[in-house]
């Protein structure tokens, strides 16, 4: 059976995953399929999740908040911020749920911080001005 490698980039991880059969994301257009022996192809993939399947083995499940993907000489290189994967579809969409949620409350504070900063440069500039 014929099978192609699927390579994982993240900011602070990457995977080479050997022995696949068979991928399926989405992007802009929907949903699409990436088997061994497939022309070149590249795509912004969509948020949320995709799937792929190693041979003999069930399907595994990939959270990822959009990316590139570029299939290319039995090769499929995904490039993402941050990528999550199991066997288990509620457990991967849990854990993204999860950063999801984190990530926008450091977004929250780093908003509320600047909110701060500024204020007080204003105050300190109005300060100046009065001397």
């Amino acid at each position: 059976m014929n099978t192609f490698v699927l390579e994982l980039d993240a900011a602070t991880r990457s995977e080479r995953i050997e022995g696949v059969r068979s991928f399926v994301g989405e992007d802009g257009s929907g949903q699409f399929g990436v088997l061994a022996g497939r022309s070149r192809m590249a795509t912004v993939l969509a948020f949320g999740l995709a799937r792929f399947q190693v041979i003999e083995q069930s399907w595994q499940y990939l959270a990822l908040p959009g990316g590139v993907a570029y299939f290319d000489a039995g090769v499929l290189r995904i490039a993402t911020r941050r990528y999550l994967y199991g066997t288990d579809l509620h457990e991967v969409g849990d854990a993204l749920r999860d950063e999801i949620l984190a990530d926008e409350r450091q977004i929250a504070t780093a908003r509320e911080n600047l909110r701060r900063l500024e204020q007080a440069m204003m105050r300190r500039l109005w300060e100046l001005e009065r001397q």
